[in-house]
């Protein structure tokens, strides 16, 4: 699940001996379920080893400095995007996906770094967005403008991912979160630093916990955490919604990376997810809409939000060596450099 860093890491010795019968995902922590990969290893008698990252930057990272024997990553849409322009992917053989007609075509339509699906399949589609403990806190705007009460000095957490972060102050401007325009990006930087001065810290691993147990009244994060760690009785003074100025979205795909060892078993995997009996499984393990349109008719749990509530959000697209001026922000943003 995004921003959980709860893993469990296998030797990488171990990954780098596997043969055919093998398949090993790096991917998200808790992303997909343990129930779906042991029903997909009994069926096809294939080994799954899951190696899980915290980060886009993390994965992204790990691959370019050399790291070997992963076959699948799921990253979301700048990082495919990215990936597929470095060349670190397998073009997919869509012959091989057989269900891949019960994706949503929306969802493809908003995938401009990947038009034909040539190298990345989607799984999940989703937002960002603010957790309130209600126990703590009753009055208060549904708005990313919660970030600059001073009254919740301390009590208040934000993402630590530059993307997220920028996005949310530029949403809240009026701007997009693709912008490049120098005046735009600036005025994100500063909204950013008054936030800065009234959140407790920026926060990828622990805003789930901390909002639950009431360390902090007001995080900003994945709403799917946040319902994924917290009881029936405790969710009762949960709030979590989209802030009304809109916020970010993201897709994140299946890829075959280039190396992989196991290529017939990924194209298994992929179509595997796509069964909409398999796809019902993982949105109500995750508690998000699927992008899977057959299995919505089978979903038994209620999602933290609607696919129609993503309509207010933007994709974050990858912006090429534009890049730069969000780094040198979040930079002077989180060091002050």
């Amino acid at each position: 699940m995004k921003g959980i860093t709860v893993c469990v890491f296998l030797v990488l010795v171990s990954i780098l001996t596997f043969g055919s019968g093998n398949l090993v995902i790096y991917c998200w922590s808790d992303y997909i379920p343990e129930e779906v990969i042991t029903n997909f290893s009994r069926e096809y008698n294939i080994s799954v080893t899951y190696d899980t990252y915290d980060s886009n930057e993390t994965m992204f990272a790990k691959l370019r400095a050399g790291a070997r024997g992963y076959d699948l990553a799921v990253p979301s849409a700048d990082y495919t995007s990215i990936m597929i322009k470095e060349n670190m992917l397998l073009e997919i053989d869509r012959s091989k996906i057989t269900n891949f007609e019960n994706i949503d075509p929306a969802v493809i339509e908003k995938m401009y770094y990947d038009p034909q699906n040539r190298f990345s399949i989607p799984y999940m589609v989703g937002t960002t967005g603010i957790a309130v403990n209600t126990k703590y806190l009753q009055d208060y705007p549904r708005s990313w403008s919660i970030f600059e009460m001073a009254e919740l000095r301390g009590k208040m957490t934000l993402l630590d991912d530059m993307r997220e972060v920028l996005g949310a102050a530029l949403k809240y401007l009026g701007y997009s979160v693709n912008t490049t325009d120098l005046k735009q990006l600036n005025e994100a930087r500063d909204l950013v630093l008054k936030w800065k001065s009234n959140i407790a810290k920026f926060d990828n691993e622990l805003f789930a916990k901390g909002v639950i147990s009431g360390e902090f009244w007001v995080v900003h994060g994945y709403g799917e955490n946040i319902f994924y760690d917290a009881t029936e009785e405790e969710l009762e003074n949960i709030d979590f919604f989209i802030p009304e100025e809109g916020s970010t979205m993201w897709i994140d795909s299946f890829v075959i990376l280039k190396g992989a060892r196991n290529i017939d078993s990924a194209h298994l995997f992929i179509d595997y997810i796509l069964r909409p009996e398999v796809a019902a499984l993982v949105s109500d393990n995750l508690l998000l809409p699927s992008p899977n349109v057959p299995a919505r008719e089978l979903m038994e749990e209620e999602s933290v939000y609607t696919a129609e509530d993503l309509e207010d959000t933007e994709l974050i697209r990858d912006l090429g060596r534009d890049i730069r001026i969000y780094n040198d922000l979040w930079n002077q943003i989180r060091f002050g450099l």
